[in-house]
Order: structure tokens, then C-alpha cells, then sequence
């Protein structure tokens, strides 16, 4: 374990509290005009997955720990893991679909990802910031609605609704953001 302030705290960090474990799911700095700066932290702790959001002062002391982060290939999902392998040692890790959460739409097979370990369980995700996806159904474009700003709902071939602009069609692919399913660009392909 090595202390550090509240406001260093990122996403997948590990940190302790009270002798348990909890993986940085989003950390959030506050600096109000008066008064005290502060970072609000949401966390789940790991041996039982319950979330939970804590509040501390910037500068308040945390205790975090040490844990591997190491780069893995996604390979398939089994039940209720997803399998990654290690591309130099070609070891598999078995990840609980708690510590994927979000992401899970979009894994794809071959993906480069990082893994934190700690005593070699996974416990936290970081997947590439983009993605290329199809879009499988959108609505037509309306006449008259072709201004560069306007946006129309779509669903990705991971079954992500997110919006795109009205000259996008279903076949076309599209890279997105993997926080949040938001359309970036036409892709390049």
C-alpha cells in the first residue's frame, strides 16, 4: 500500500478503506469558489461488488494499492466471465462480468485491453477510448433535415442505442466512444 491524496485518485485505481478493497469506478474534483476543495469517489468494493460513493477532501489522505496492470486479449465470454490471455505468456484470465460492467458490449475478439490484478484476480477494465461498430438500424433521414447539426437515434451492431448524424444509414460503420456509445466519425475502412 502507498498513500496518496484524494485528487490523484483515478478510474481502476485500488484502493483500501477500512481493510477492504474497492476498485475507482469515477473520481470527481470539486474546487468551489469558497470553501473547501473536494473529491467525491465512486467505488465498488470488491469482495462483495456493493457500490458505493464516498467524499473526501482533496488533500485527504488514502491508502492504495499495489496492483498489476498488464496487457491482455479479449477471447470469448463463458457464463458469467470473459476470458482474456496473455499475448506474451499466453496464460487466460477468467474476468467476473462485475469487473467488466459496462464495457461488455464492446469486447470484441482480439481486443487489446488492460487488466488490474491484484494477487492475480482481475479487478479492474480499461478498454480502448474507440471502437468501430456497424450501425444494424436507424431511422431515414427526414426531407429537409440534412443540416450538419442534427442527429438521429441508431442502434449499433453491439445493441448500443446512440445518435448519429441523419446521413448515416444502417450497413455504414461508425467508431464510437466506449464510455458512453457516442458517435465520433464515419470510419475509415
Amino acid at each position: 500500500m502507498v498513500s496518496v491524496i484524494a485528487s490523484s485518485v483515478r478510474k481502476g485505481n485500488v484502493i483500501e478503506k477500512e481493510g477492504k478493497l474497492y476498485v475507482v469506478l469515477k473520481a470527481e474534483s470539486f474546487h468551489p469558489g469558497k470553501g473547501t476543495p473536494t473529491t467525491t469517489i465512486d467505488m465498488r468494493r470488491i469482495s462483495d461488488g456493493v457500490k458505493v460513493t464516498e467524499r473526501y477532501k482533496t488533500t485527504e489522505s488514502m491508502e492504495k494499492a499495489f496492483i498489476d496492470e498488464l496487457t491482455y486479449n479479449y477471447l470469448y465470454q463463458d457464463g458469467e466471465h470473459f476470458v482474456f490471455m496473455d499475448p506474451v505468456h499466453f496464460e487466460q484470465v477468467h474476468v467476473d462480468k462485475d469487473v467488466v460492467g459496462d464495457w461488455a458490449p464492446y469486447l470484441q475478439e482480439g481486443m487489446e485491453v488492460q487488466l488490474s490484478l491484484f494477487n492475480g484476480t482481475a479487478v479492474s477494465i480499461v478498454l480502448p477510448q474507440r471502437v468501430t461498430l456497424e450501425i444494424t438500424e436507424t431511422e431515414p433521414a427526414v426531407k429537409g433535415q440534412t443540416a450538419s447539426g442534427s442527429f438521429k437515434p441508431a442502434v449499433l451492431s453491439n445493441g448500443v442505442r446512440t445518435m448519429v448524424p441523419a446521413h448515416i444509414v444502417p450497413g455504414t460503420r461508425v467508431v464510437v466512444m466506449t464510455e458512453d456509445g457516442a458517435y465520433v466519425e464515419r470510419a475509415k475502412d
